[in-house]
């Protein structure tokens, strides 16, 4: 029995591996998802749709009319990794319309599994990179797209991966006995997930317990752990070969539930431009105009992507779930909505404030006129040198209240300011 997850090959192994790019021109591959299939089974745009309600599908398939997922199968061999296909989701955000993900589908073969995975991320010691040469991204999609280097503080510094791995009958570490789990079967996950192995990131004992909270327990035979960087699903009994469940486990992994950390990943960019937005809403004028296309833009993305209910199918809801708490996006959220709206307050507040001045303006330059004509229709005065004196006498009478506090305050309010920055 090994406890060493860097020397075990597992009956399957696929990796699927998620990049931010930038689309350079409109794809001209075949439209939607790669088409898996599984028998007699096949995962395209028609089946993939009927586990996703309506507005969650169009985020991740577009329609007919606005396409905005290209596929390419691909055959590559290159080492351990066996390139099957590439997809390419379009995920614009209103200062990005170019922006996208890519998605490389890999076999892998061999021991290979985690040392790939540590090697994508970077590990010392660790393998050369993976995504090279043959298997580069700016080769694979040259023509198409460019990777796009992220400057968002919350966004993938690496690509995300989504491992999967079944054991065979060897693999005791990972296999449930007596309806038991063993607690290496959370550390092989963990350390799929993580990229990491207890030499990268030794996790103390006693902080376990969470650890093994945040595994998803998908059914007695296979786990799910979502974190920041990565994803991973693990078998829990022994994979018998062709037409296993783990085949059928394996086809939901490169569709359905990969589709939801999708929507997940495109929500954190989305809520990292919000949150961007929100920290430069002061800077310049028009704070009115600023305020109303963050309204719009909040309100477009609540309605296209905010998403917390996928589906009726349990799994893929609790993958989303997991993918949004690691990055806190309900709390994020909500502390945008918040903010959002105490902006539009002081934007009503002001304009409420420039409404009185107006008011009071027309009270100030008004109110003198008025008593002077009055006075000049009592007297009987008549004539040009009787009007001219009523208007200037109105003229020094209302330059003479603007001096004072209320015109002070008159005038501070048509500025948009508070009396106290009048200089």
């Amino acid at each position: 029995m090994t406890t060493d997850l860097s020397s075990v090959t597992g009956v399957r192994q696929s990796l699927a591996v998620i990049l931010p790019v930038r689309l350079t021109v409109p794809p001209t591959w075949p439209t939607g998802p790669i088409p898996f299939d599984l028998g007699s089974r096949r995962t395209d745009v028609s089946t993939r749709q009927t586990y996703f309600n309506a507005a969650a599908a169009r985020a991740l398939y577009g329609t007919t009319e606005r396409p905005c997922r290209w596929h390419r199968f691909m055959d590559i061999r290159h080492e351990a990794l066996w390139l099957r296909g590439i997809e390419l989701l379009l995920t614009a955000t209103a200062r990005h319309p170019h922006q996208a993900l890519a998605v490389l589908h890999f076999d892998v073969e061999g021991p290979a599994l985690l040392a790939t995975l540590r090697a994508i991320t970077n590990r010392r010691p660790a393998d050369p990179n993976p995504l090279g040469g043959p298997l580069s991204p700016a080769v694979l999609l040259d023509g198409v797209a460019e990777t796009r280097v992220v400057t968002a503080p919350f966004a993938l510094a690496h690509p995300y991966t989504v491992a999967f791995l079944t054991p065979d009958a060897h693999h005791t570490p990972a296999l449930r006995s007596a309806d038991r789990l063993p607690e290496t079967a959370d550390r092989w996950l963990w350390s799929l997930a993580s990229r990491s192995t207890e030499t990268d990131f030794p996790v103390p004992l006693e902080a376990w317990p969470d650890r093994t909270a945040q595994t998803l327990r998908l059914s007695a035979d296979w786990s799910a752990l979502v974190l920041r960087h990565g994803a991973a699903f693990l078998g829990h009994r022994a994979d018998s070969g062709d037409g296993d469940f783990y085949a059928f486990a394996e086809l939901h992994c490169r569709t359905v539930y990969l589709d939801a950390l999708l929507l997940g990943t495109i929500q954190r960019d989305h809520i990292d431009e919000l949150t961007d937005s929100l920290s430069g809403i002061f800077d310049g004028p028009k704070l009115a105009h600023r305020v109303s296309a963050l309204e719009r833009h909040i309100a477009g993305f609540r309605s296209t992507y905010w998403r917390q209910h996928l589906t009726a199918h349990g799994p893929a809801n609790d993958l989303l779930l997991s993918f949004q708490a690691q990055y806190r996006l309900p709390a994020r959220f909500g502390e945008i909505l918040a903010e959002a709206a105490e902006y539009a307050r002081l934007v009503q507040t002001q304009e409420s404030q420039q409404i009185a001045g107006a008011l009071g303006v027309l009270t100030i330059l008004g109110l003198p006129l008025g008593t002077a004509l009055s006075i000049l229709q009592v007297l009987d005065m008549k004539g040009f040198t009787a009007l001219v004196v009523a208007l200037v006498a109105a003229l020094a009478t209302t330059a003479l209240a603007l001096t004072t506090r209320y015109g002070r305050l008159v005038v501070s309010s048509l500025r948009g300011r508070s009396p106290g920055d009048v200089r």
